[in-house]
């Protein structure tokens, strides 16, 4: 009986075109099907993906080895000489033990200016825990150019706002920065989402509740001085940090007076008379422990109402990718497969299975939060992708994670 009443269903999806296979994925809303196959591991086209992948992959982790150097050996015994912590050391000093740092836009700048090398834009940006509380960190990186904003730099920057400001995540700024780099200052600050935006940015996330903490650590010159003015809570390390508009040799040309940087703008001066900086630090260290103070006294509560189940491994190890999607873009593969070697369990409900089918969209438990997925098809078949509908959906629904992969 139940095979009689499926016949004329399954004639109709025939009658559409739909592949009697694809049918299958109609009976995963119950989070109990999982979906995958085994690839062929032993067959030549998977041995000669995984080896031009790996390949690939041995290239991409060496470069980002060599971007999370910094500056050049040179640069690096200079910071260090003068008793600063690299930058990717205070970041791991600031953070609570053990606790991961998903680290934004690590290849901004990569080749962008020529021989010039900028690794990571010059700054560093990401969020990790600091006392309990994710919050959006912003480090700059003295051991590239001085810490000076490039074009590049000034996106990154803003770009980790907006992050902060959509997740409602507090702001930790270490500042060890030059200002703008003057050679490409045209293209810094005239525009509207150029280097002033980042104080618009700085006022309207404060006002909304968002802390913004700075932690001064070496130099805060010209435009960058206004970060840690702003900030609702700055600290400052003794002869170390400085912070002002225009540093000793503009002064002296200025008005010929002869004055040290720590006079003009040390901790001393600001801690004790212009009141700019609220906690005077001893040293690196020490500021960072005033920092994760300063989160901790925030009382922050977390608001988050998410769907979650206890996490789960997917079925099909994720070493398969490797074979399954390869480096030639003219052979395809079903991106259900890599969906597969990802989320929890290998399941997913798909939505619009057989609309505009070169995307496919799903619902899965990821890390066990709900997220949905928009990845392309590696198909010939031409066609609509996303709706406004689609996304005006997947966009609707509060507590959710939005992906999208294009492979």
């Amino acid at each position: 009986m139940l095979l009689h009443t499926a016949r004329p269903w399954l004639t109709l999806l025939r009658g559409r075109g739909v592949p009697v296979a694809a049918t299958t994925r109609l009976y995963h809303g119950d989070r109990v099907a999982a979906v995958g196959t085994q690839p062929d591991t032993q067959s030549a086209e998977f041995a000669e993906n995984y080896e031009r992948m790996q390949v690939l992959v041995d290239e991409l982790k060496g470069r980002s080895e060599k971007i999370k150097l910094g500056g050049g050996e040179r640069a690096r015994k200079l910071h260090i000489s003068r008793g600063k912590l690299l930058p990717r050391e205070r970041i791991d000093g600031l953070l609570d033990p053990g606790s991961p740092f998903l680290e934004f836009s690590q290849f901004a700048a990569y080749e962008l200016y020529g021989k010039e090398e900028v690794p990571a834009g010059g700054i560093i940006t990401g969020i990790g825990r600091v006392s309990g509380v994710e919050c959006v960190i912003v480090a700059n990186d003295a051991t590239v150019k001085g810490g000076t904003y490039y074009p590049v730099t000034v996106k990154k920057h803003l770009r980790a706002q907006e992050i902060a400001q959509q997740n409602h995540l507090p702001c930790i700024y270490l500042v060890d920065s030059g200002g703008a780099n003057l050679p490409r200052q045209a293209e810094v600050f005239p525009d509207r989402e150029h280097f002033g935006r980042i104080f618009f940015n700085q006022a309207r996330l404060s006002s909304d509740g968002i802390a913004q903490i700075a932690v001064v650590m070496g130099s805060c010159t010209a435009g960058g001085a206004y970060v840690p003015a702003m900030a609702d809570e700055s600290i400052i390390v003794r002869k170390q940090g400085t912070i002002f508009l225009g540093g000793p040799p503009l002064v002296k040309a200025a008005t010929g007076e002869t004055v040290s940087a720590e006079d003009l703008g040390g901790a001393d001066l600001h801690c004790r008379k212009s009141g700019v900086t609220d906690h005077y630090a001893l040293d690196d260290s020490h500021a960072l422990h005033l920092a994760r103070k300063a989160v901790r006294n925030l009382n922050y509560t977390k608001n988050i109402q998410v769907t979650t189940e206890p996490p789960e491994a997917p079925l099909y190890p994720a070493e398969e990718l490797y074979g399954i999607v390869g480096t030639n873009l003219k052979r395809n593969f079903d991106v259900r497969e890599v969906i597969a070697r990802i989320v929890d369990g290998s399941r997913f409900d798909e939505f619009k299975a057989f609309y505009g089918d070169t995307v496919v969209t799903v619902w899965q438990m990821l890390l066990p939060t709900l997220t949905t997925w928009g990845a392309a098809r590696q198909d010939p078949v031409a066609g609509e992708v996303f709706s406004p509908r689609v996304l005006s959906l997947v966009m609707s629904f509060e507590g959710t994670m939005v992906l999208n992969a294009e492979l």
